[in-house]
């Protein structure tokens, strides 16, 4: 599977967080904007404060009360959980070689088609990550809302190359 490419259903992390920034808070594209530029990796290093080598430009009480850093890292994280603790780990390690011998970043992170509980779980935690951020309540349930919104509303993917030509008499209708 390419690095771009994404199992049916699923999203890539940095496209929801660039719908939900749009929608809540669009005052903060430059910032997602520059981020997209980056790998998932570098990103999260950035906006967790782990990587100090390179700061956004500002310091981390301003990126406290953003929209991005709270969205991004939940989502990075539920993909990850996900994903499963040792094949990511297994993955991490191998990419980070991969990365440094070949140069190319690793792939974006991918959050799969989600269930009622896991949907629940993820508004739970961005409201939880708002809150903590330092967010008025509402304004975490606006954020958690839309998150959520983003994923259950998300673009379906482009139909496989084998899919039904659209004069084919059997689209669009029923058994």
């Amino acid at each position: 599977m390419g690095s771009l490419e994404v199992p049916s259903g699923g999203r890539h992390v940095r496209d929801v967080v660039r719908d939900v920034v749009v929608q809540v808070a669009p005052d903060e594209m430059v910032l997602v904007e520059g981020l997209l530029l980056l790998d998932d990796a570098s990103v999260v290093r950035r906006l967790s404060g782990r990587d100090r080598q390179e700061p956004l430009g500002f310091g981390l009480a301003e990126a406290a009360a953003l929209v991005t850093p709270v969205v991004w890292l939940v989502l990075n994280q539920v993909a990850s959980a996900l994903a499963g603790a040792a094949a990511e780990g297994a993955v991490r390690r191998s990419g980070r070689w991969l990365k440094r011998v070949v140069g190319r970043p690793l792939p974006p992170a991918v959050l799969p088609p989600l269930d009622r509980d896991q949907l629940a779980e993820i508004h739970r935690h961005v409201l939880d990550a708002a809150v903590q951020r330092g967010a008025a309540v509402e304004r975490a349930q606006e954020l958690a809302d839309a998150v959520v919104a983003a994923l259950v509303l998300a673009e379906p993917d482009p139909s496989p190359p084998d899919a039904p030509e659209e004069d084919d008499p059997t689209v669009g209708s029923l058994p």
